[in-house]
């Protein structure tokens, strides 16, 4: 991420998900490269043309944590789109546990059950969302600018996890990637405590946590787990959950939960969180935008930047076999 950064422009799109109405919407926010021409179109709307440079270029959908807004990942949207993506976030408000209602990637209980998990996606919204991207992509200012066939989803949190339990039923994803996520699943839903379930995913995956995480550690009942005597549950799911492949573990020291968003004090569950003694954003946006680089866009080197990555803080843990 050395060369010069790109404009970055964005616009937004609703999409009807799963779910009754009113909450079965999606808002999207979509980041992207854009050029400045300087005209009265732009003056007068505000919007920006893509840049027609790299285009088409590959879609980044970015699945939000629980209650965690989307503008709480601008910076992180916005370093990776400078990187050559189009990078995609989500608002959805739509049925919590409980019967709570608040922001939501979207969870088919019934899809992570014992009797059904790995028939289909846990989270459908995800399906939604990408043809509603299709449609974008015919339709100005972004026509051709999406690349639909080579597609990353990541997510924070809840919305790294429904990422794992969900890639392989859509066509086009080539990587996959989450901060602060794991596939452990909650004892709620029929599994035994401290059950780690295969990741529904067939591409490489980065995984990112941080050391100071308090969000996990103060879930682990969730698990029926001991939250002062466990396993790390995202160490677990990067040697437990994944196929054989080019996946990446970073370790960030001194990361917290948050260490890639913008928490909101007044939302979500930020106060368990640890002290952010790292900022996590910086490099874990790096390591991202290289480790898409290698699997979306067969940038020249890419390949052997990301072998060579490194950065303060970062422990880089790769499998035993990188064969694919």
């Amino acid at each position: 991420m050395s060369e010069e950064k790109l404009l970055i422009r964005s616009l937004w799109w609703s999409v009807r998900t799963d779910g009754t109405a009113p909450f079965d919407t999606a808002h999207l926010k979509v980041y992207y490269p854009a050029v400045a021409t300087g005209d009265d179109a732009e003056r007068l709307t505000g919007v920006f043309g893509p840049d027609p440079a790299g285009a088409p270029y590959p879609v980044v959908l970015f699945m939000s944590g629980v209650n965690v807004g989307q503008e709480a990942y601008r910076r992180f949207a916005v370093a990776i789109a400078e990187a050559g993506f189009v990078v995609v976030t989500v608002d959805r408000v739509g049925e919590l546990f409980g019967g709570l209602r608040g922001l939501t990637p979207g969870v088919e209980l019934d899809a992570a059950r014992p009797d059904a998990y790995g028939t289909r996606p846990t989270c459908p919204a995800i399906g939604a969302i990408l043809a509603s991207l299709a449609e974008l992509a015919e339709l100005a200012p972004l026509r051709g600018a999406l690349d639909l066939d080579r597609v990353a989803l990541g997510g924070h949190s809840a919305g790294g996890t429904v990422v794992l339990q969900s890639a392989r039923y859509f066509p086009g994803v080539r990587a996959v990637f989450a901060w602060g996520a794991h596939n452990m699943v909650a004892t709620m839903l029929g599994w035994e405590p401290g059950t780690v379930l295969p990741a529904q995913v067939a591409c490489p995956v980065l995984l990112g946590v941080g050391t100071n995480d308090g969000v996990i550690q103060g879930s682990a009942d969730r698990y029926g787990e001991d939250g002062a005597n466990r396993p790390d549950p995202v160490r677990r799911t990067f040697d437990e959950a994944l196929p054989e492949g080019a996946n990446l573990l970073a370790i960030i020291k001194g990361a917290n939960h948050f260490g890639i968003a913008d928490a909101d004090p007044t939302a979500a569950r930020a106060f368990l969180d640890g002290p952010a003694e790292t900022d996590a954003l910086p490099p874990f946006a790096a390591l991202t935008a290289t480790f898409l680089h290698t699997h979306l866009s067969g940038r020249p080197h890419a390949e052997v930047e990301l072998a060579g990555f490194e950065a303060e803080h970062v422990q880089l843990i790769r499998p035993r076999s990188d064969e694919c």
